[in-house]
């Protein structure tokens, strides 16, 4: 998810939660009854086929975006692709399947078990008889041990990206045979499930030097389906084969190529036939769409084009010469005729290329689910007026989640519902549903939080040329090397103001008291237009002095202390943020109409995170987290209390919003020692709601998944909450079809080409 998906585990464990899993243990679990958890928003979308009607052999051209720089998911470096790499080729003891709930991987666990509570807690281990690594040695304990040494955080030498879990592991031994693994746990550890997920052989965890530098460019020990043959950054690619050691179902493709291409590139690949697999933006997915619609028998072009207008169709020789004759012939300028014939020629290719280009998209269908990620609004409450936990919440129900989730994922026939939890998605056994705790948009009482924090509607503000900078707006800009653009709270932005006899808003008492009026109306009271009309006047004329605003229009501008409101909003820049900006300004919209102004600021896209989300220098920005099966464990750092480090600074970890209490901190500390499912689920959600009515950050929607895939490329796609099973990967025998899941109620049946976000890193 590059710098605007960073993962709970990308900092600390990279995106091994990916492959992470639960086992249910019914001795210990707590009674389970119906809960608000719900279902998956929408199911993974693959092509899903049985293995007997695949195909055997062939290779798999997978984009992805980078080569990563290191194969070793426990370092820092690690990235989405390290993670595609550990599926295929490193065990893990569990995936995930449809719910985003982790399931025992029966190829290399045969059972799991908490055999003792007291004085400590005790998990067994049973591995698959058959399991062994491609050196031929069997799976065992001493890999376990060598993982638990490296990941404890005790031996400094390892430059390791986490420890969490590892932390709590007082030894590991052989168990009553060679198949089992004795682990025994210093503290309770809920989450004991997530170890070992990844699992890597003791040749890479056993010394720090082989931890840090042996598996960062190769991993000549695997054990999975496929094996690294190769990493090849010269031309970019990673390249996996069948593993001849592999005790489990045989893969059906003979080799998965995961070549890096960056996003405004994979239309043109796939047209050139260079990649049969690829994660794309809207925009990719109505070309491709169109590309498999109908067409005339005659010139295999589709029978209409984008926006229902008629598809191009050639300009045949013979018109040309026709022109030609028909010119000379009546006397005109021979030369024109020629120009028109060469404009004409050019107009004959353009439409043939477009062919060439439709029929090589023909032949791919677009795959759509939901990420198992979601895209939150983060309030920086480090110093500014976000530091008023009065103004995030003001913010907060400023916003109308429903709009921006419909925005986004409406268009693309996806389920518009705004994401309920910081910790969970619909589907996962801890979600819940917690933003009554913050409470439902209210414009009205949005108004009303900040006037008690003392920002007063229409106050008088300090002329820039004093030297005073918008409230919000004093970080320092420097490396921002990106385009600005500002959203001026001065309201000359073309809105009218109902109350204002001119455009700095009138002069005295008088003209502030109206915008007061004005501003203290619901926004959402309908009125008989939405258009500024005076009575007895035409649309767009100033209506009479004191009427009420029209709905949706801004409120006058807040001030405090000769400031005005105005929050500083940072986005990235890059060609594939065009997502993150639209629902930024939707947002911008939404937060003017009760008097928030709001400053943007585009950075580069490799500055944005480090430079700008991990050093606090904002107010407002547009992140993702993914969904974790283990939030006690993967979420504290997100959201735990900002603590001081020894040399003075704020140690945040991963909370960027600066934003925690010692109440959340203490509920995921207890869901994460207890052993009683149902307990923990209801210590998360308890924490999830402390989350909420605190403001940092403001979880909008899911994230859209969108891949292009050849269509008879079977159990490979938009993958949502499930594992990838390699091995099943393929393409159909002839005549053979895969399933597809059938579009959600009230969708429409094909992605649209709209200014809604993209799936890409933007979103």
């Amino acid at each position: 998810m590059s710098h605007v998906g960073v993962g709970p585990r990308a900092v600390m464990r990279s995106v091994a939660f990916l492959t992470a899993g639960v086992l249910a243990v019914p001795a210990l679990a707590g009674c389970t009854s119906e809960d608000p958890s719900g279902k998956p928003l929408a199911e993974q979308d693959v092509a899903a086929a049985a293995r007997a009607r695949i195909a055997d052999g062939g290779t798999l051209r997978w984009a992805v975006d980078s080569v990563p720089d290191t194969l070793n998911a426990f370092q820092s470096d690690a990235d989405a692709t390290t993670t595609r790499v550990a599926q295929a080729v490193l065990p893990s003891m569990y995936r995930m399947d449809e719910t985003g709930s982790p399931v025992r991987n029966p190829d290399y666990l045969e059972s799991a078990e908490v055999v003792d509570t007291e004085p400590k807690q005790v998990v067994v281990y049973k591995l698959n008889q058959q399991a062994v690594w491609s050196d031929g040695r069997e799976i065992g304990a001493a890999d376990f041990a060598a993982q638990w040494r490296a990941l404890s955080g005790k031996d400094s030498a390892y430059w390791t990206a986490r420890n969490a879990g590892y932390d709590r592991i007082q030894k590991i031994e052989r168990g009553a045979n060679d198949l089992e693994v004795k682990v025994t746990f210093s503290r309770p550890y809920a989450d004991w499930k997530a170890l070992f997920s990844p699992l890597y052989p003791k040749d890479v965890m056993g010394t720090p030097d082989a931890f840090n530098d042996g598996a960062r460019r190769s991993l000549k020990v695997t054990a999975g389906p496929f094996a690294v043959k190769k990493v090849d950054t010269k031309s970019d690619q990673v390249v996996l084969t069948g593993n001849p050691r592999w005790w489990g179902e045989p893969a059906k493709l003979d080799k998965i190529v995961l070549r890096a291409v960056p996003r405004d590139e994979r239309v043109s690949e796939l047209v050139a036939g260079e990649l049969d697999l690829a994660e794309i933006d809207p925009e990719t997915a109505d070309e491709v769409t169109l590309a498999g619609a109908p067409r005339d028998p005659a010139t295999g072009t589709p029978l209409m084009g984008p926006e229902g207008s008629p598809a191009p169709g050639p300009q045949g020789r013979s018109a040309a010469e026709a022109l030609r004759s028909w010119a000379v012939a009546n006397g005109s300028d021979e030369d024109a005729a020629e120009e028109e014939i060469l404009a004409r020629e050019e107009r004959r290719e353009a439409a043939a290329k477009e062919r060439r280009r439709q029929k090589a998209l023909s032949g791919f269908e677009v795959r759509k689910s939901l990420e198992p990620a979601y895209t939150q609004l983060a309030l920086n409450g480090s110093d500014g007026p976000l530091a008023d936990e009065r103004v995030r919440r003001a913010v907060a129900r400023a916003l109308d989640r429903e709009k921006l989730a419909e925005a986004v994922l409406k268009p693309l026939g996806l389920p518009a519902e705004p994401v309920g939890s910081h910790l969970a998605l619909s589907g996962q056994p801890a979600y819940a549903d917690g933003s009554g705790a913050l409470g439902q948009q209210n414009a009205k009482e949005a108004r009303a939080l900040l006037a008690d924090a003392g920002w007063v509607s229409g106050g008088p503000v300090k002329k820039a040329d004093e030297g005073e900078k918008a409230a919000g707006a004093e970080k320092d800009e420097k490396g921002d090397k990106g385009d600005k653009d500002e959203k001026k709270s001065d309201g000359d932005d073309g809105t009218y103001i109902v109350g204002e006899d001119n455009k700095n808003g009138g002069s005295g008492d008088g003209g502030n008291d109206d915008a007061k009026d004005g501003a203290d109306r619901e926004s959402g009271e309908k009125l008989s237009s939405g258009k500024n009309t005076a009575q007895g006047g035409a649309p767009g004329a100033y209506a009479p002095k004191g009427t009420a605003a029209p709905a949706g229009s801004a409120a006058a501008p807040l001030a405090k202390d000769g400031k005005a409101l105005t929050l500083r909003f940072v986005l990235p820049s890059g060609p594939g943020s065009e997502a993150l900006r639209t629902v930024a300004d939707r947002i911008t919209d939404m937060l003017k109409e009760i008097g928030i102004g709001t400053e943007i600021t585009k950075v580069p896209d490799e500055s944005y995170f480090k430079d700008h989300i991990a050093a606090g220098e904002y107010d407002l920005a547009l992140y993702s987290w993914p969904a974790s099966a283990f939030p006690a464990t993967d979420a504290r750092p997100i959201y735990a209390k900002p603590v001081p480090a020894a040399d003075g600074s704020l140690n945040v970890a991963q909370n960027y919003t600066r934003v925690g209490t010692d109440q959340v901190d203490q509920l995921f500390d207890r869901a994460m020692t207890t052993l009683d499912q149902k307990e923990a689920r209801d210590l998360l959600r308890k924490a999830d709601s402390r989350i909420w009515a605190a403001a940092g950050s403001i979880p909008l929607y899911q994230r859209p998944q969108l891949t292009v895939a050849r269509e008879n490329l079977a159990n490979a796609g938009a993958f949502g909450f499930e594992t990838p099973v390699y091995e099943d990967m393929g393409y159909l025998k002839k005549g053979a079809q895969g399933s597809r899941p059938s579009a959600p109620a009230g969708s429409s049946a094909s992605p649209s080409a709209s200014s809604s976000p993209s799936s890409s890193s933007g979103s």
